[in-house]
């Protein structure tokens, strides 16, 4: 990642900015469209009141605002990067991060910016497109990725990772990233998942590492959320089937629909064939239950803990 947001970075020059600067920036844009100036100071490695310095002249320039989020406290004031002629520059011109946003929405882009900021060297993928292209390259059909249908009066619209969280590939693993706003229940994560269920097996069929991480403000979520996992790497539900006994089972299935005699001679006729389906189902549900993915964590951020709503 650190030389692509480099090489991003240089398309800030002409706004004035350059170096570290620049790439804090960057990052923002692609990633959250907000920041705190502790995240800033964490990541440029200075004192905070250069940091507050650098927010004041994205201000003056015209290209941020710093704003109180409401019904939230203890996260202080807000800076969001607006400009649209910036975004352009970066190539990232329709993300909708540089929008205003819910305090839930806001809290999550802020939380997604934590885990970013931790682990720089990852090859995030930050845009739609470069996530989409990422997986199209694998040979990894559009069907499987994450997806929502959006329909007005100019048509429908396909969104692909619509939740905006953070997706890296770095060399034979993929990182998912989600970031726990503070849901009171484990249903948004729950979602999450099915939702990237066809992705991740995808993966792990083409010989990827699948790794998840939650990023959360307090010990409850992160607990929560390990429980969620838990499942995800150790399997649930009922077994599949091995695909030679899947292939039968469904061989067996389709002679019975459409009545294919020979078929069901081949096990000497209709009540031999049911029965032989059972056996194969029994079998089947004693098999290892298949895990979605192969590794996962929940991630405490520490900046944003005294976060709370009201």
């Amino acid at each position: 990642m650190t030389a692509r947001l480099e090489e991003r970075a240089e398309a800030l020059k002409p706004f004035g900015w350059k170096g570290r600067k620049a790439e804090w920036i960057a990052l923002v844009c692609l990633h959250s469209g907000v920041f705190t100036r502790t995240q800033a100071t964490a990541f440029l490695k200075t004192h905070h009141e250069r940091a507050r310095r650098m927010v004041h002249a994205l201000i003056a320039q015209g290209l941020a605002a710093e704003e109180t989020v409401p019904r939230v406290r203890g996260i202080g004031r807000v800076c969001r990067i607006y400009a649209r002629r910036l975004y352009r520059a970066l190539g990232a011109e329709h993300i909708r991060h540089r929008r205003t946003a819910s305090p839930v929405v806001l809290l999550r882009r802020l939380l997604s910016l934590e885990h970013v900021i931790e682990h720089p060297n990852l090859p995030w993928l930050p845009t739609e497109a470069e996530k989409v292209a990422a997986f199209d390259a694998l040979g990894i059909e559009r069907g499987l990725l994450p997806v929502r249908v959006y329909r007005g009066a100019a048509g429908t619209t396909r969104r692909y990772f619509h939740v905006k969280l953070p997706v890296a590939l770095d060399s034979k693993r993929a990182v998912f990233v989600y970031a726990d706003p503070g849901h009171d229940t484990a249903t948004a994560l729950r979602s999450w998942g099915d939702a990237h269920r066809g992705l991740w097996r995808a993966l792990g069929t083409l010989g990827w590492s699948v790794e998840t991480v939650v990023v959360a403000r307090s010990l409850r979520e992160t607990n929560r959320a390990r429980k969620v996992m838990r499942y995800w790497t150790e399997g649930f539900g009922p077994a599949e089937p091995d695909p030679k006994t899947a292939e039968e089972l469904a061989r067996i299935e389709r002679a019975i629909l459409e009545g294919a005699v020979e078929i069901l001679d081949e096990y000497g006729g209709l009540q031999p064939a049911l029965q032989r389906s059972v056996a194969l189902e029994k079998v089947a549900r004693r098999q290892p239950r298949r895990a979605m993915i192969h590794h996962a964590s929940a991630w405490r951020t520490v900046r944003l803990q005294g976060v709370r709503y009201l």
